[in-house]
C-alpha cells in the first residue's frame, strides 16, 4: 500500500463548449445543473486528499459546494484543439501530488463508491492507473474484425470475453503522467460501472439519454 500518498482531484471544465454549448451548466433534472451532479457526489468520496475545479471563469463558483477549491486556469486552455494531456500538463505543474484523479462533470452519475474504489486501488502496490468504464459482452468488431471472438468458432454469448469502454474518471500515478506522457499506466485496474454510471454527454443526444435515465431512476 502506498502509505501517505497525497491524492489529488482535478475537474476540468470549460464554459463555452462547441457541440452543446453552455452544457456544463445546463439544467438538468429538477433544480440542478449538469456540473453539480458529479460536485455533491464528491462530497461524499473519502479517498482524494483535494479536489479542484480548473477553470477559467471565476463564475463557476456559484456552483460549487464547500470544500472543493477552485483554480483559475489560463484561457488558452479553452481552445477547442487543446488536448487532456495540455490542461493535465498546466495542472500538474501548479498542484503537487502522487496522485491525481482526473475527473469530468459530464459523466454525472458515476457514484462515490466506485471513485474510492478506483483510487483505492491504485494507492495499492498492484496498479499504476485506473479507470471506470462500461463492460459489455456484446460481439464487437474494429477495423473490419472481431476483437472478442472467432468467426470459426462462435461461442455462446455468455462466454465472451468482454470489451471495454473507457468512462471519464482517470486516476493515475504522478509518474505515469510525467514519464510516459499518459493517464492509463503500464498495469491498470478497470473499474465496471452500471449503464446509468457510463452515460458521459458531449452532444444533446447524449444529454437527452440522461434526461431519461433520471425519469427511469423516479419511476423505480
Amino acid at each position: 500500500m502506498k502509505v501517505g500518498k497525497r491524492t489529488v482531484g482535478i475537474i476540468p471544465i470549460k464554459m463555452h463548449n462547441t457541440r452543446l454549448p453552455g452544457k456544463n451548466i445546463k439544467p438538468l433534472g429538477e433544480g440542478k445543473v449538469l456540473c453539480q451532479y458529479l460536485f455533491e457526489t464528491l462530497s461524499h468520496v473519502k479517498q482524494i486528499d483535494e479536489i479542484y475545479v480548473y477553470c477559467s471563469d471565476e463564475g463557476i463558483q456559484n456552483y460549487m459546494p464547500q470544500g472543493l477549491r477552485f483554480l483559475k486556469r489560463p484561457e488558452w486552455l479553452d481552445g477547442d484543439t487543446v488536448k487532456s494531456k495540455d490542461i493535465l500538463h498546466e495542472f500538474i505543474r501548479e498542484v503537487e501530488a502522487d496522485i491525481y484523479a482526473l475527473m469530468h462533470v459530464t459523466q454525472p452519475f458515476l457514484t462515490a463508491g466506485h471513485i474510492d474504489e478506483v483510487v483505492e486501488k491504485v494507492k495499492t502496490d498492484v496498479y499504476d492507473s485506473g479507470f471506470v468504464a462500461r463492460e459489455i459482452k456484446e460481439f464487437a468488431w474494429y477495423g473490419g474484425q472481431p476483437v472478442n471472438y472467432s468467426l470459426k468458432d462462435v461461442v455462446r454469448t455468455q462466454e465472451l470475453q468482454p470489451v471495454y469502454v473507457e468512462g471519464e474518471l482517470f486516476v493515475f500515478e504522478k509518474e505515469v503522467f510525467t514519464v510516459l506522457g499518459r493517464r492509463i499506466g503500464e498495469h491498470p485496474y478497470i473499474q465496471p460501472v452500471t449503464w446509468e454510471e457510463s452515460i458521459c454527454i458531449d452532444d444533446e443526444e447524449d444529454f437527452r439519454m440522461a434526461q431519461a435515465a433520471l425519469k427511469l431512476h423516479r419511476m423505480d
